[in-house]
Order: C-alpha cells, then structure tokens, then sequence
C-alpha cells in the first residue's frame, strides 16, 4: 500500500470508528473501504498507538473483537460535568441489579432459580430490567423439569464495564483477599 494511500486509509478508519453508532469488526472495515484484514488490523493497531501516544482526549477501544473510539478514563469527570443535568436513568444500576449482574457473569450460563437461591431473594423483577437495559441475554435452557431460562452477558454488558472480553472480569479470588 503506498504511504499516501495508506495514510488516507488510516483517516477513513479514524473516521469511521469516529461515526459509527456501535464498535465495528475489522470485517465491516475491510468491507466498507475495501481493504485486506492484514492492512486493517495493522492501520487500526496504528491508530491505536498514535491515540496512545499523542495528546488526545481519545483512544482507540477493542471490545469483544469489535473498535471504536471512546474518550480516555482520566477525562471521565469533565464529560460527567456535560451531562450532570441530564436524567441518566440508564446509566445507574441498583445495588440489586449490580449484585444479579454479577452473579450472571461470574456464573453464566445462569438460571433465575440459581440467582435467587444465591442472593436469598426473588430476582425476577431485577433480570427482567436487565434484560431491558440489553445488559444480559437468554442463552438456552436448562435441561431441567420446566426446562428453565438461562442467562449470560451481552456485549453491552462489555462495553457498559469497558471490559474487552469477559475473561477481563476480576476473579473473585483476587475480591475475596482485599
């Protein structure tokens, strides 16, 4: 690829991540400015490092194999400022729905009657806002008598934690020493 062509595709990617409503995989960037994924992957590790390096306010972010640009952690209370006045309602979970979050991603697959045994209470209005909000999913259903829902994370669930894979989560032996 020559340099000047290269740069160019470079500020297309920038571009893109930048517009784009959701995170894209390099197979939406390949296919939409028609490029092999080696160069993809090379251009976007490149954009990365730049935003790295630079003084910018930005950064390039991989979430479940997926690129966008997010703004960096340290600017997190001036972008909190921007948006103090507005209602958030669905950027706030209860204590409740923190607590069955967790559970879900640290046991998934998950059944409800596995959640409420572990918390002691009923769960159901809870993992019903969960699901709401897109934070977790049903992934099946247990091979059971009333063949119970399960449920397991989603990629929103990802990208609200900023977490890349789940893999990312603490392990709860790390938790439990502090």
């Amino acid at each position: 690829m020559a340099v000047l062509f290269r740069d160019n595709v470079k500020c297309i990617i920038e571009a893109l991540l930048f517009a784009a409503d959701e995170p894209l995989t390099i197979d939406d960037i390949c296919r939409i400015v028609e490029i092999d994924r080696a160069d993809a992957v090379e251009l976007i590790d490149e954009l990365k490092k730049e935003y790295e390096n630079g003084n910018r306010g930005l950064q390039v972010v991989e979430i479940a194999d997926e690129f966008g640009l997010a703004t960096k952690p340290e600017f997190a209370p001036y972008i909190k400022r921007l948006y103090k006045n507005e209602k958030r309602i669905n950027s706030v979970l209860s204590r409740a729905a923190l607590e069955t979050l967790a559970i879900i991603a640290y046991k998934q697959p998950v059944s409800r009657a596995e959640i409420d045994i572990i918390r002691g209470v009923s769960s159901e209005s809870t993992i019903n806002t969960l699901l709401e909000r897109g934070l977790i999913e049903e992934t099946g259903r247990l091979d059971a008598p009333g063949r119970p829902v399960l449920y397991g994370t989603t990629k929103a669930f990802l990208e609200y934690f900023g977490l890349k894979s789940i893999s990312d989560l603490p392990s709860l032996d790390d938790e439990a020493g502090e």
